[in-house]
């Protein structure tokens, strides 16, 4: 990467253009501009060019050419993965399964799947399987709601996004295909370092991700995948696409990929080596922290932390004014005020995440600085949240500590200010006193469950209010 993306920390958001994808793209245009399609002289020359990419990234992916289709935009092939591969069993059924922290495009494609016309409102076409504290799918649930009557296929991304755990696709689906179910996967992020899901029916990656140029998605159905286009057919990329592909950006994308690949295991173990840094950082230097996903079964550059009473807008910009580009979750970022779905899927902590993400190109002087920085802003963030909000004892409080409530209105205060309205409450709660907080921030839901798990007091659930607010009531155990 050039030196002007210095502190960029956010691979998983997407790299620039490789300087061999530049190359390659350049090289194309000057015969790669034509329909490869047409019959003619600039026809056939873009097939040519078409045909060889299709071969590289065939080789790169470990599948067949005739399997490989480039489409407008990794999203898209999520998209075309999904819901071409429903289409293509609708003999079969209507149903889809998907876990619970699937790229937002998946999710999309289910929604529009179960809301399309003549859907039947009450046919629950869409079920989605929860996740565990790390972010893995529960294995045995996936497998037994993909197994049911009716559904058409199963969706599993290969490794989360957000917090890098991995998924036990390969166990997914080899019990899938004794069943007859063809398991989709998203896998853009775990053919950057692993490789490619040779068991999925149909998979899907984004060449953003490799440095390859934007609007350039790979789609992959294997043979013998019964696969339908849930549009107009149209002749490009055998009815898997839509209007003349971009023959130099696909070109390009090959080229990029096969590059990355060159030293992906030395990279794959320095980039792993620096997260580890990274952890112990969070771990040891940053008060009221705690590192998401798996530790050990993870993607081996990218790693996500949520840290108590930051707002997650304001450690965004501190970074970014101190040289350094990572991404959140939080919904402190978000306009609409709607907390990550991976993060919520998990229990986990919404406010204050950041996600890290390392290029191959990042270098240790950039690391070194960045573990100098990143305590330092956490804690001058926290020190510029808000002052507390409204706090009071309920109207009829008990006479017994057992019982007794105290009351925090947090209504129009925004993450992370509920859970700060509780903690500094907190050294004035007696033990066994229950404190009631009243939020209306949608990532209240998830924040005070996991304050309290990670404070070690008791939950004890909540109450929406007339008023549009939720009560959310914690038990002080110790």
């Amino acid at each position: 990467m050039p030196q002007s993306n210095a502190g960029y920390l956010d691979a998983a958001a997407g790299l620039p253009i490789s300087a061999v994808a530049r190359a390659a793209e350049q090289a194309a245009t000057e015969d790669g501009w034509a329909d490869p399609a047409k019959l003619t002289g600039p026809g056939r020359r873009s097939a040519v060019l078409l045909d060889a990419a299709r071969e590289t990234m065939a080789r790169e992916l470990g599948v067949r050419p005739d399997e490989v289709n480039f489409v407008p935009s990794g999203s898209h092939a999520l998209q075309l993965a999904v819901l071409g591969t429903v289409a293509g069993r609708h003999r079969a059924g209507t149903r889809l399964v998907l876990s619970a922290v699937e790229h937002s495009a998946v999710f999309k494609a289910a929604d529009w799947h179960a809301s399309r016309p003549g859907a039947l409102p009450d046919a629950e076409l869409v079920e989605v399987v929860g996740v565990d504290g790390l972010g893995r799918v529960d294995l045995d649930g996936f497998v037994t709601a993909a197994s049911r009557p009716g559904v058409a296929a199963a969706v599993l991304q290969s490794a989360n996004h957000e917090v890098g755990t991995r998924q036990p696709v390969a166990q997914a689906a080899a019990v899938l295909r004794e069943r007859g179910v063809p398991l989709v996967v998203d896998a853009t992020h775990e053919v950057l370092y692993g490789p490619a899901p040779a068991e999925a029916a149909v998979f899907a990656a984004d060449a953003r991700m490799w440095g390859g140029p934007a609007g350039v998605g790979v789609l992959v159905v294997r043979r013998g995948t019964r696969w339908l286009p849930p549009f107009p057919v149209d002749e490009s990329e055998a009815g898997r696409s839509l209007g003349v592909v971009n023959v130099p950006a696909a070109v390009a994308a090959a080229a990029s990929l096969r590059a990355f690949h060159v030293d992906r295991d030395r990279h794959a173990a320095r980039l792993s080596a620096f997260i580890e840094q990274i952890r112990g950082t969070v771990e040891c230097d940053i008060a009221d922290a705690v590192v998401l996903g798996d530790p050990v079964d993870r993607l081996p550059h990218l790693l996500t932390f949520s840290s108590l009473y930051v707002d997650g807008e304001a450690l965004l910009t501190a970074l970014d004014r101190e040289g350094f580009v990572v991404s959140s979750g939080s919904s402190c970022t978000s306009d609409t005020l709607t907390p990550s779905h991976v993060l919520v899927a998990m229990g986990a902590l919404t406010s204050g995440s950041i996600r890290i993400s390392l290029h191959p190109d990042v270098t240790d002087a950039e690391i070194e600085r960045f573990l100098e920085v990143l305590p330092r802003v956490v804690d001058r963030v926290r020190a510029d949240l808000p002052a507390s909000g409204r706090t009071s004892l309920s109207e009829e409080p008990s006479q017994s500590p057992a019982t007794a409530e105290r009351l925090i209105d947090a209504r129009g205060r925004r993450c992370p200010l509920p859970i700060l309205d509780l903690a500094r409450t907190w050294p004035d709660v007696e033990l066994g006193e229950v404190v009631t907080v009243l939020a209306d921030d949608p990532a209240a839901e998830s924040d005070i469950p996991a304050w309290s798990r990670m404070r070690d007091q008791e939950y004890l659930g909540s109450m929406p209010r007339e008023d549009g607010a939720v009560a959310y009531r914690v038990r002080r155990l110790s």
